[in-house]
């Protein structure tokens, strides 16, 4: 069975959406442009630079917008593409453009067992724009193709008076409940990261745990807990940006490469190490369940995800993302460690000074 070697979070930055959900991190930020990405470079280019030799064994590439992922046009040809070179794909979506959806089915028809959808239940936006069926009806048709899927909705207070309701929705149409993503404040000006509710964050909890959602149970429990362990992002893992090429060890780090110039260049992989800049890791449930932090013991990608007793997963998708990065990769040793920390230390001199010419420009 396949094992993965890295992941990569892959943005597409298109900012146009179909919905408009108040607690979306980019109206928050007020970056909601309604605009497609421009792609500097051809799907077919991007196949080319993403060559399993090139990465070293089978990678997990996990696409999302800025806004509706599936809006950005020629997306199928992209995903066809990274399918081909024979690493798994998964794709974030609100579920409501089902000619999108089924484009990218059709062209990845022979690879579907290594497709996989996210699924976002916006339920208020649904049911105001009369889509609650589409969005079900797009699932069953992912299903049906022989791709995965996981269905997830964004715990916030205007949905609290509907809990019930997407619950027993859910369960209905895809045989189990929602999974839960907790969900923060965000944009310009916060002094710390906070929840995004007016509950108290037992009651909070409270909500969130009637769902008995893995998923929003790990990401609570690491919410705001600052890792100060070896962290192998930046090699095991990476940020991408599909529209630049431009490539990135993790959110918090300045380093970059374009790795679509050149399919044949050598990809600069470094661990960040204990160099993190980020309070805290922003997307736990992705890198620390995949193993980036190998001396914690996390449940698997699938775990936090998969509903078993639904059949969300295809068995190869849950064979695949049950596995760790570290069943494919060394550890670092003494001489290595030191090296990416010195590298750390750099990169982290590099974020403050920005920070600081950000403050001094806004003056």
């Amino acid at each position: 069975m396949d094992k993965i070697k890295r992941f990569i979070e892959c943005l597409i930055p298109v900012t146009a959406c179909n919905l408009k959900c108040s607690y979306c991190y980019v109206i928050q930020r007020h970056n909601r442009k309604g605009r497609m990405a421009e792609l500097k470079y051809s799907p077919e280019q991007i196949g080319k630079a993403l060559h399993r030799e090139r990465w070293g064994g089978i990678c997990y590439f996990s696409i999302c917008g800025s806004g509706e992922t599936t809006l950005q046009k020629g997306l199928e040809d992209i995903v066809y593409q990274i399918l081909l070179q024979g690493h798994y794909v998964n794709i974030t979506t609100n579920g409501t453009v089902t000619g999108r959806i089924r484009a990218i089915l059709d062209r990845a028809a022979p690879f579907a067992e290594r497709l996989h959808f996210a699924f976002s239940f916006h339920y208020l936006e649904l049911k105001q724009r009369k889509l609650v069926d589409t969005f079900f009806d797009n699932i069953e048709m992912v299903r049906q193709a022989g791709a995965s899927f996981m269905v997830q909705f964004n715990l916030c207070d205007e949905y609290i008076p509907y809990l019930e309701e997407m619950k027993e929705l859910c369960v209905r149409r895809t045989g189990a409940m929602p999974q839960v993503a907790a969900t923060r404040k965000e944009g310009e000006g916060l002094k710390k990261i906070e929840l995004l509710t007016s509950c108290g964050e037992e009651e909070y909890r409270r909500l969130g745990e009637e769902f008995d959602s893995p998923l929003f149970d790990f990401t609570m429990k690491n919410f705001n807990v600052k890792r100060r362990e070896f962290c192998y992002a930046g090699d095991w893992t990476a940020i991408l940006d599909l529209s630049t090429g431009i490539m990135r060890r993790c959110y918090s780090s300045y380093l970059y490469q374009d790795i679509f110039k050149d399919p044949e260049e050598k990809i600069r992989f470094l661990a960040m190490g204990n160099c993190c800049g980020s309070p805290f890791c922003m997307n736990s449930s992705h890198f620390m369940s995949l193993g980036v932090i190998p001396s914690l013991q996390t449940p698997s990608y699938a775990e936090l995800r998969d509903r078993p007793e639904a059949g969300w997963y295809t068995p190869g998708m849950r064979s695949f993302l049950s596995s760790k990065l570290g069943e494919s990769s060394d550890e670092y040793g003494p001489a290595r460690k030191r090296i990416s920390n010195l590298v750390g230390i750099a990169d982290g001199m590099i974020r403050n000074a920005y920070g600081i010419y950000k403050k001094i420009r806004h003056r």
